[in-house]
């Protein structure tokens, strides 16, 4: 069997994108293993999976290099919609893609793709995050609107205590639909990402594991971000994250409501807004079509 894929890219993320609607694909996770593995497969950060939906335009089912199987990805939302654009799947300038993280709403932005992300989540049961009892963190409290105009209180833990080795890590725990542990140093771009990176992806503290953003603030508008990503390891962005390190620079009055932040491959607009969604601005782009055996 002949398989005909895209090969996309988000800021350098990178993702195998197959048009599944009309064809059954067996063993996705070992599909995803062998497609995204690098000098032996195509290569990739991920395997992105287009369906029809019941509940939506179109679905999207997302598996990491690894073949695990995630609930969402901001970059590859962004491929999937200019895949469907260009393709004249739909006419829509806003769609609606159902994943496991919920109906995600991309729309266009000129030459770029803006995504409404949706709320953050901050409960750790909701993350999920296991919070050790007795653990000395803080917890913040910044209030934001909702769909209906109401005002609520957001709680969050930006400071949880983590050592990895001979470190302590102050963390902030934002889920935007995934997982992820947000840490703040300084001189980001010799960070030793890829020693700290899997311990804390799979620290117990994490029951399905997490993503891990490594931010540098440089003013109050600007954060440079590198990121380990959950099963995929060190990849040049990640539009989730950038999403929760724009929100969690804000939560600890470090940034203001509109932040761009600069990744390895480039850069993405987030703005927390009153109605507290997260709105995230950046490019898609297709690299080549092509066709391999499985």
């Amino acid at each position: 069997m002949r398989l005909k894929f895209t090969k996309m890219h988000g800021l350098g993320n990178d993702f195998i994108l197959v048009d599944s609607r009309h064809v059954e694909l067996p063993n996705l996770p070992a599909l995803a293993r062998k497609l995204c593995r690098r000098r032996f497969g195509v290569g990739a950060d991920q395997l992105l999976l287009l369906y029809s939906s019941n509940l939506a335009d179109f679905r999207m089912r997302i598996f990491n290099a690894d073949g695990s199987e995630v609930e969402m990805c901001g970059n590859g939302i962004r491929c999937v919609a200019k895949y469907i654009w260009d393709r004249k799947l739909s006419e829509k300038r806003v769609i609606e893609v159902e994943t496991l993280a919920g109906i995600v709403r991309p729309e266009k932005a000129g030459g770029l793709v803006r995504v409404d992300m949706g709320e953050p989540i901050f409960d750790p049961e909701k993350i999920p995050v296991q919070i050790v009892q007795g653990s000395t963190f803080k917890v913040q409290s910044s209030g934001k609107g909702n769909a209906k105009g109401e005002t609520k209180d957001v709680q969050a833990v930006i400071d949880y205590p983590l050592r990895i080795g001979d470190r302590e890590f102050r963390m902030a725990f934002v889920s935007m639909g995934n997982p992820h542990a947000v840490i703040f140093v300084e001189g980001v771009e010799a960070f030793p990402v890829a020693e700290y990176g899997p311990a804390i992806e799979n620290h117990p503290l994490f029951p399905k594991r997490t993503n891990v953003e490594f931010v540098e603030v440089l003013n109050t508008s600007e954060i440079r971000m590198r990121v380990w990503e959950r099963g995929s390891g060190e990849t040049m962005a990640c539009g989730t994250g950038a999403s929760a390190s724009a929100v969690a620079a804000h939560l600890k009055g470090l940034t203001g409501t509109k932040t761009t932040v600069h990744l390895s491959g480039g850069d993405l607009s987030i703005e927390w807004a009153g109605d507290n969604h997260v709105y995230m601005t950046g490019p898609a782009v297709e690299v080549f079509d092509g066709e391999t055996a499985l």
